[in-house]
């Protein structure tokens, strides 16, 4: 099975390509998807969040406050480091469990949607290709200005914080160009790459 990772900047359009893919056959991994049913009411990462941090941290509903951990993780260093120690062992079995159903299911590729794959250096090594959807940061502002309440000037504090665009084309091994032509071009596009993907 081929292991493809899919990554790309905000507003470029990865999610809809991710969906193009799975209509294709592909076998979709959100690594968000499982990293948020970690921290979800009654995940996995509550229990050890409750005793690393503090009842606090645990909203009413029983999951994560994203808003009070956001806001203790600028003020402490420390506390990002301590949380992933947590998350991310449980967000890897998710994935592993997942890409052991696609094995199962006899899926040709499956596709690994990982926002920080550039960022984080030990993807690269688990993946077979890197397909990288790409736009100018024109388009990203504008996007992502129109499908939410950000304004420029968060949309593009968003950006800084992402890998450069270089680093991500660096790390390509198949660059989808997503400039905003409509979506049957985009279509097009990635019925060409899928090809290269066995699908």
């Amino acid at each position: 099975m081929l292991r493809l990772g899919l990554t790309g900047g905000i507003g470029s359009g990865k999610s809809t390509v991710l969906a193009m893919l799975e209509q294709l056959g592909a076998f979709p991994i959100d690594a968000d998807a499982i990293s948020r049913e970690t921290t979800a009411p009654g995940g996995p990462a509550i229990e050890p969040i409750r005793q690393q941090f503090g009842a606090e941290f645990v909203g009413p509903d029983g999951g994560l406050d994203r808003a009070l951990m956001r806001e203790h993780a600028y003020a402490h260093p420390g506390a990002r480091r301590r949380l992933e120690a947590i998350v991310h062992p449980l967000v890897a079995a998710g994935i592993q469990r997942r890409v052991d159903t696609a094995l199962a299911e006899g899926r040709r590729c499956a596709v690994f949607d990982i926002p920080l794959l550039v960022e984080s250096g030990r993807w690269r090594r688990a993946l077979d290709r890197v397909l990288v959807i790409d736009c100018s940061a024109h388009t990203q502002i504008e996007r992502v200005k129109a499908r939410s309440n950000l304004s420029e000037a968060q949309v593009e504090a968003v950006i800084a914080a992402q890998a450069p665009r270089g680093l991500r084309l660096a790390a390509a091994d198949l660059v989808i160009c997503n400039e905003g032509h409509g979506l049957a071009q985009l279509q097009a596009h990635v019925h060409e790459a899928a090809k290269a993907f066995g699908l």
